[in-house]
């Protein structure tokens, strides 16, 4: 009887063992079925979430594609209508041939005056290369035209009257004068009958030659001047010259501040650097500058040609409040400005755009100081 009852025991544990075993079995394949269930939906999202991403790049560069056709389109409109605008801008503003007609210059100086009273802008002639510079010694008491066409070049013409200089034949009137050493750029200036400019084929070595014997009379180097470009729409002016009611300046970039200007006031006397200040301007995109009582105005415009308009201003004497300061634009012309002068006797900016010389003229006031 024990014999049999142990056989049975063991009997039952055996069978349960095996119920066991095999109900196990059966719940890991249950899982495995699901794990493959699961790893299968997972595989689809997987695909869907992919061709989603495929199908929202493919969008996303048409609508890429789209935006840049847009964009030129506009571009190429805007252009259109800011060429137009020129076009019928010069014609409205354009002066009578004077090639047959004798007039004195007390006469073309009230057209002058008259057509800055209407319009603050004349085309005054169209000669020369497309960049170049014309300008005026404002301390020579005479009214002596300038004349520097090209950006490197080492002969200028000097006009006795802006009549001469608007004459037909007005080359054949003008006195060449040579220089000892060719210019770069189209930022030099005359001051108490000497020029002033940047000596080609060095960095920035500043001559300054007289007009009446046409020799060096002195030389100098301006310190961090000369790396790049005084304005990024100019590559071929590196030291600009301005003449103001103050005297004798230059204005350049410096890499060395981010690319903005500097400017230096110099001895004319002595070429020796009185002070420099390191401006809040930017040179990028600018296409000129001037300064007017010692304020500097930065002339901004764009790679495609367009609007000139003054955006920026450092004042030396913290007297303006910049923050303030409207953009200022000048009257639409053909590209942009290769060099701007202003000359403080007769308060007037005589500008090269795309080889029309042409003058801007400035309502100036005074300043109230207040106590």
């Amino acid at each position: 009887m024990l014999f049999l009852s142990l056989g049975a025991v063991r009997a039952q544990r055996s069978s349960q063992d095996m119920f066991m075993m095999e109900y196990f079995q059966r719940r890991i394949l249950e899982m495995e079925e699901r794990l493959t269930r699961c790893d299968q939906d997972i595989q689809k999202v997987s695909q869907k979430m992919y061709d989603m991403s495929a199908e929202m790049r493919g969008r996303i560069h048409t609508v890429n594609t789209l935006k840049s056709e847009i964009h030129n389109y506009v571009e190429s409109l805007a252009a259109r209508v800011d060429r137009v605008e020129r076009d019928v801008e010069y014609l409205h503003n354009k002066l009578p041939d004077t090639s047959s007609i004798e007039i004195s210059d007390s006469v073309l100086d009230q057209q002058v005056k008259e057509a800055q009273s209407k319009r603050k802008t004349v085309i005054v002639q169209g000669k020369g290369d497309g960049i170049g510079s014309w300008l005026k010694d404002p301390t020579a008491g005479s009214s002596k035209i300038y004349f520097f066409s090209g950006s490197r070049n080492n002969t200028l013409l000097q006009f006795s009257s802006l009549k001469t200089f608007t004459d037909s034949n007005s080359t054949s009137k003008a006195k060449v004068i040579q220089l000892p050493r060719p210019w770069q750029g189209t930022g030099h200036t005359v001051y108490d009958g000497f020029v002033y400019y940047h000596n080609a084929d060095t960095r920035n070595e500043v001559l300054k030659v007289s007009l009446v014997n046409r020799t060096i009379a002195d030389r100098m180097l301006l310190p961090t001047a000369g790396r790049i470009p005084t304005y990024g729409l100019s590559s071929h002016t590196f030291l600009d010259f301005a003449v103001d009611e103050m005297g004798l300046w230059i204005i350049h970039a410096d890499p060395d501040i981010g690319g903005n200007l500097v400017i230096t006031r110099l001895d004319s006397k002595s070429l020796s650097v009185e002070h420099t200040w390191d401006t809040t301007c930017k040179s990028h995109d600018a296409e000129g500058a001037f300064i007017v009582c010692g304020t500097l105005y930065v002339v901004y415009n764009s790679h495609s040609g367009g609007r000139s308009s003054i955006q920026c201003l450092f004042d030396i004497h913290d007297t303006i409040w910049i923050e303030e300061s409207p953009v200022m634009y000048f009257p639409k012309r053909y590209s942009s400005h290769s060099s701007m002068h202003y000359d403080p006797q007769d308060k007037q900016i005589y500008a090269w755009d795309e080889g029309y010389q042409t003058i801007y003229h400035l309502d100036v006031k005074k300043m109230l100081h207040l106590t």
